[in-house]
């Protein structure tokens, strides 16, 4: 079946809200493509006919086993051209969503699996987002927002959920990068600030900033 960008952007989207919502609404399908209410609810009735998602009016669409594997192969396409992009092109991990955005629905199965025998078959895209296999299954992440941390604890930086060049420049510029090792000094109360230490170095996180953050604990 070949499919245009416009449904493989709906089903890559749809897929997202599904894994934070038990179904995704048009309302917060269409603001999270940026078109409207009435071109989401269309494109999803369509998306319907078409045996990809399961629609009903007031109750949202989640993804048919066929829909969740097309989503799951272009978040695979898009994921492994990010850390391509980084290691081999020399972008910089605030360049590579962009560009692979505009990618991910171009390159061919057999583009795909030379980028991934390169890159060793890698598990994790440059802001740690984890990267679904060839067969379609998405490997589990065992964290936790970062506002959630103990004081006093080591953690390992897991993941970046925010794609926002600006504050991915000030995370790389602080080194608050996946893999990074941290402690927490301090937690303000009331969704105050959050003092760490990053290798050594004392930064303060704002509440907002730091619910981008992904953490695992450090392995003992």
């Amino acid at each position: 079946m070949v499919l245009s960008q416009s449904v493989e952007d709906y089903l890559k989207a749809i897929y997202k809200l599904e894994t934070k919502e038990k179904g995704a609404s048009t309302t917060r399908i269409a603001e999270a493509l940026d078109v409207s209410s009435a071109s989401a609810t269309n494109m999803v009735k369509r998306l319907s006919d078409m045996g990809l998602v399961k629609y009903k009016s007031y109750k949202g669409a989640n993804l048919t086993e066929s829909g969740r594997k097309i989503a799951l192969e272009i978040i695979r396409h898009h994921r492994l051209l990010e850390l391509y992009l980084l290691e081999v092109m020399g972008y910089s991990w605030d360049e590579v969503h962009d560009e692979a955005e505009k990618l991910e629905h171009h390159i061919s199965e057999q583009f795909e699996d030379k980028i991934a025998e390169l890159l060793d078959n890698p598990t994790h895209d440059p802001h740690g987002d984890p990267i679904p296999t060839k067969e379609g299954i998405m490997p589990e992440m065992d964290a936790k927002s970062l506002v959630n941390a103990e004081e006093g604890q080591l953690y390992l930086v897991s993941r970046v959920k925010n794609q926002d060049p600006e504050l991915l420049r000030y995370l790389e510029k602080i080194g608050l990068l996946p893999g990074a090792k941290l402690e927490i000094k301090d937690k303000g109360p009331f969704r105050g600030p959050i003092t760490l230490l990053i290798e050594n170095s004392e930064q303060v996180l704002g509440h907002e900033v730091a619910e981008h953050i992904l953490i695992a604990e450090l392995p003992e």
